[in-house]
């Protein structure tokens, strides 16, 4: 069995520094730049918010309740049968949306950050 040499600590230490700086620097610069998400009812444009904002939104008079957290907007509440818009993952990405069909509510991601799904879709 072989025994860390004080050069190898010394290394892993650095290599965790600079990891945890580099999650620190994208937490701080990432709210800054996360970037925002339409609120469409009925193909109107209700209102615009920012990702980097931590809120609780009610849309079209309460049929749904959108959640921005961590830059991140997910459908936590909604009135319709069958709550597939409750269902789907939170978005953040760019051309990233929520759909709700029954009330007629979409909610798309608008941010510098791109969708993985971008280079298959396009």
């Amino acid at each position: 069995m072989k025994v860390l040499k004080k050069k190898d600590i010394v290394l892993v230490v650095i290599i965790f520094l600079a990891a945890l700086g580099a999650f620190l620097l994208h937490e701080l610069i990432g709210a800054a730049a996360a970037g925002s998400v339409t609120v469409k009812v009925d193909g109107e444009i209700e209102a615009v918010y920012s990702l980097g904002e931590d809120k609780e939104i009610e849309i079209n008079g309460g049929t749904n309740t959108l959640v921005i957290r961590n830059g991140k907007a997910d459908m936590t509440e909604a009135d319709c049968p069958d709550k597939l818009c409750v269902k789907q993952r939170a978005i953040s990405r760019n051309k990233e949306s929520i759909i709700c069909l029954p009330n007629k509510v979409v909610v798309e991601a608008d941010s510098k950050e791109n969708s993985e799904f971008d280079a298959v879709a396009n």
